[in-house]
């Protein structure tokens, strides 16, 4: 359950938004491996988590299939933002959706942010 109090929007800052912030998370080569999604992510200097979300024709060729790809995927960072470590994170299709149900593609990347969140040693993800 998240607070009350906690800030549930998805604004400007908490997205990624310039090449060279997207390209320097993908230089920065740690990668997390869901069914469709697959997390990148690069520690910041800041004090919240961005994100970052691309969806490849390749993978989804209708417009409002990659559209939903995209709005699940800023939902389910919005509400777990607050207990996300201060990362900039690009999450990313991987494999076709084809059959996929939303509560799949959901579950997916909670799966794959609950692993981000757990990474052991990593003490720059949780400073």
């Amino acid at each position: 359950m998240v607070p009350a109090s906690a800030d549930l929007g998805f604004r400007r800052v908490h997205k990624l938004q310039k090449t060279d912030e997207f390209s320097s998370v993908f230089a920065f080569r740690r990668v997390l491996r869901g069914r469709y999604y697959t997390l990148h992510y690069r520690p910041s200097g800041l004090d919240t988590a961005r994100l970052g979300v691309v969806v490849a024709k390749k993978l989804v060729k209708r417009a409002n299939g990659r559209n939903l790809v995209k709005r699940i995927a800023r939902e389910v960072f919005r509400l777990r933002r607050e207990s996300l470590p201060a990362c900039d994170l690009i999450v990313r299709l991987h494999a076709p959706t084809g059959n996929a149900s939303r509560a799949e593609l959901h579950q997916d990347l909670r799966q794959l942010l609950s692993r981000l969140s757990a990474i052991p040693g990593n003490t720059a993800l949780h400073a």
